[in-house]
């Protein structure tokens, strides 16, 4: 199983919206043939190895997830593995999928085929935690991409802030664009830093991620960079102007006019979610944006990038959250990865609760 969950990395930057599966085939506890899910549309981790094994009769099965039942882009999975005559298959976990969620089992097991589930399932889990949450939750896993100097400030007071990270940290963050289903950003950084959000120079074969507009007044300038460069972006906004919708669609942009509610960050999230299939959004945006998602429960996970110097008490901070008046109601991280990236530290958080 632990290679199977090797395997499925191999997809993790072009099989958005599938989840990353892996598979491996064993007969006399030798392996005699592998597969990945590579490509939304194309064949599932099941089928490669399946047809790369060529006799998979009496073979014991190895699957970082429970095999579909149901028709989608492809035939169901664990029709192929019924045929191939397998003896048994091993599950690191339920498809969370409701079209699936325990059904591929049964199926296997009505057709008499030894199933056992749970190995490395938290390894597992692990490959996928946007689908995952899109399944349950019908929300994207979201990370906040920020760096900061060692006293957790941004920008200097007068909006200076290229380069506080280092470029080894810049071409990271160019990989977590190309891992992300989607890149989400706000108006006021994008008009700020007129990014082009993309991933770029990487040695990598990926799927470039759509770049998400949080503009709820529609101030997005025509002559942003973003709309030079190829690729999907997605405009949120709540001001039905027919006009202005028109001038950005023209440009390439595709306007999203969801009604003004108390919930309206979260209607945006649910929808990229249900209508768009992102299963990992990337944030990258200021302090004011950020702390808005973060007080909302909107953002599962901190990225921080943080460089060796030190920028001072009228530097700006790191995210803006209301004032508190006790020590227990701070917001509390877990701390899950800490790494050294060039010069800086890149330390990786989830949020409690």
């Amino acid at each position: 199983m632990s290679r199977a969950i090797q395997l499925a990395k191999r997809g993790r930057y072009t099989c958005d919206p599938n989840p990353q599966v892996g598979c491996v085939v064993s007969r006399d506890n030798q392996v005699v043939s592998e597969g990945w899910h590579a490509i939304a549309g194309e064949a599932h981790a099941e089928i490669k190895a399946l047809k790369e094994c060529g006799d998979a009769a009496g073979s014991t099965v190895y699957l970082t997830l429970e095999p579909c039942s149901h028709h989608g882009r492809t035939p169901p999975c664990v029709e192929a593995l019924i045929n191939a005559k397998v003896s048994n298959v091993m599950v690191a976990m339920i498809d969370p999928n409701p079209l699936v969620a325990g059904s591929g089992i049964k199926k296997l097991e009505d057709a008499g085929i030894g199933v056992k589930q749970g190995l490395l399932e938290n390894e597992a889990r692990k490959l996928n935690p946007g689908f995952i949450k899109r399944m349950t939750q019908h929300l994207p896993y979201t990370r906040c991409k920020m760096a900061m100097s060692l006293d957790g400030r941004t920008a200097l007071a007068n909006g200076e802030s290229q380069w506080i990270s280092s470029e080894l940290s810049r071409r990271d963050v160019h990989r977590l664009r190309a891992a992300s289903s989607a890149v989400l950003t706000s108006v006021e950084t994008l008009i700020k830093d007129d990014a082009s959000l993309n991933a770029r120079d990487l040695d990598i074969e990926f799927k470039q991620a759509a770049r998400v507009i949080v503009d709820r007044t529609l101030k997005t300038s025509n002559q942003a960079k973003i709309f030079s460069i190829p690729g999907q972006i997605i405009i949120y906004t709540e001001h039905e102007n027919n006009e202005r919708i028109h001038e950005l669609e023209k440009l390439g942009a595709e306007v999203v006019c969801l009604a003004k509610t108390k919930s309206w960050l979260q209607d945006v999230f649910l929808h990229l979610a249900k209508e768009f299939e992102f299963n990992e959004l990337m944030v990258e945006a200021g302090s004011t944006f950020s702390g808005a998602l973060i007080e909302q429960g909107l953002i599962d996970e901190l990225i921080i990038y943080m460089a060796p110097v030190l920028l001072g008490n009228d530097a700006n901070p790191l995210v803006k959250l209301k004032q508190l008046e006790k020590l227990s109601d701070a917001k509390r991280l877990n701390i899950t990865d800490v790494r050294q990236v060039g010069e800086d530290l890149r330390l990786t958080l989830t949020l409690q609760g």
